[in-house]
């Protein structure tokens, strides 16, 4: 029903906040990472929407990133995952941390997130992890990371970068923590930042 809302943020509270649209004032539900980046009251902010609907229930929640939102669906289509489970997951871990977490299996990580249990965890893991792959994760998390950085560098060397490291047994999380605090320059090709990347890992 609604795509996004644009207006004047007039509240913030702890959970959610309150967005005047000629008049109008509605009252969305925010992750707890999405709340930490909201400008300042009487900014104009625009924020992606999903509306969720039960018979006695009807409840904004939006996210400043679409690739958020998109996150929340999913979680969402997990058993035993309601929008409050899947708030607590995005409050913990961004919409990149939680696509790596899944490919890599790292349930542990994802069980951190208030009310969501081991086996919720696990459940979010076999259940997501075949409907994403990491070339596209690793995609998304250089996007993400140039939107603030500038222009992009060429991403094929260091996703194949990332992905020779996985082949060498380490999980994707690691591999693109490893790759993603290196200083890559356009004259860097995959073996240099392979050995790079391990150097910084302390195995080579």
């Amino acid at each position: 029903m609604y795509s996004y809302i644009r207006g004047e943020l007039v509240e913030r509270n702890l959970d959610h906040v309150v967005i005047d649209v000629n008049g109008i004032g509605y009252m969305i539900y925010l992750s707890g990472l999405s709340m930490e980046q909201l400008p300042m009251i009487g900014s104009e902010i625009k924020v992606h929407t999903y509306l969720y609907l039960r018979e006695d229930l009807m409840m904004l929640y939006g996210f400043l990133d679409r690739d958020e939102l998109e996150m929340f669906k999913l979680l969402l289509g997990v058993s035993g995952i309601g929008p409050k489970g899947a708030m607590a997951i995005l409050s913990t871990l961004s919409a990149d941390d939680l696509r790596f977490a899944i490919l890599s299996g790292d349930s542990k990580t994802i069980s951190k997130a208030p009310g969501v249990g081991g086996k919720t965890a696990q459940r979010v893991v076999l259940e997501l992890k075949d409907k994403m792959s990491l070339e596209d994760a690793f995609e998304k998390k250089l996007a993400h990371e140039g939107e603030a950085a500038g222009p992009k560098l060429d991403s094929t060397a260091k996703n194949d970068a990332i992905m020779a490291l996985t082949a060498l047994g380490y999980s994707s999380a690691e591999s693109l923590k490893a790759v993603s605090k290196l200083e890559i320059t356009e004259n860097m090709d995959v073996e240099e930042i392979l050995k790079a990347a391990l150097k910084s890992m302390s195995l080579f």
